[in-house]
């Protein structure tokens, strides 16, 4: 598997130059800003109120919003988005609502758009290091079935790689899991001497933190 970073293959992947840009799920905003850069004009969703707030602290660079929504009742027009992003958000969006999701997604696309979703896949080091607070297993393959699911979506390309996510320190790796799911505060709480232990057992000590492992698939489909 080729080792790659997930900022370059979003941008090698597709041509963001003049592209009206839906990320759903944006998280802290990162990825908006990274497309933005790029010549896209982005509108981010994130629905939890962590996280919209780190969004909206951000530099505004470009042409970019942030607002808050969901994946399941998008705040966009019919057919006023070339792209909608799922960047490791799918899995998020609740079991019952990623078909809708999809198929949401396909109403604000223009004919011919392309929805872009990357997905974690469940192994790798990052993934067993998560696994005692948030075995995500089963939301992934739930997320990666709902994508035949939507009849207005064409699978068109569909391929892994090697992401290297890297840490500060365990404070920072902590951070990162909590601001998804603020329910997993309490896990980290209980199980703090075991995290910190396979924080520091799976992972490999460089000059700018901790290194773990992370396979990603990435699904391209096209509004038909």
């Amino acid at each position: 598997m080729d080792r790659r970073r997930n900022t370059d293959v979003i941008v090698e992947t597709l041509d963001l130059e003049g592209k009206r840009v839906i990320d759903v799920g944006c998280g802290d905003g990162h990825l908006v800003r990274h497309m933005a850069r790029r010549g896209a004009s982005v509108l981010g969703v994130e629905c939890s109120a962590r996280q919209l707030a780190k969004a909206r602290a951000g530099e505004t660079v470009g042409a970019m919003d942030i607002i808050e929504g969901v994946g399941q009742a998008l705040p966009a027009a019919d057919a006023s988005a070339d792209i909608v992003v799922f960047f490791n958000s799918l899995h998020h969006v609740p079991a019952e609502h990623m078909e809708t999701a999809l198929a949401e997604a396909a109403r604000v696309l223009v004919p011919g758009g392309t929805v872009y979703v990357s997905e974690p896949l469940a192994e790798g080091v990052f993934y067993r290091t998560c696994r005692p607070i948030d075995d995500e297993a089963e939301v992934r393959a739930l997320a990666y079935r709902a994508l035949g699911a939507c009849p207005q979506l064409r699978m068109e390309r569909e391929f892994t790689y090697l992401h290297t996510v890297v840490m500060r320190d365990y404070e920072a790796f902590r951070e990162r899991i909590i601001s998804a799911n603020a329910e997993r505060e309490a896990k980290f709480a209980a199980m703090d001497g075991e995290m910190r232990a396979l924080f520091a057992a799976n992972g490999t000590p460089t000059p700018d933190g901790m290194e773990f492992d992370q396979p990603m698939r990435v699904n391209l489909l096209r509004r038909a």
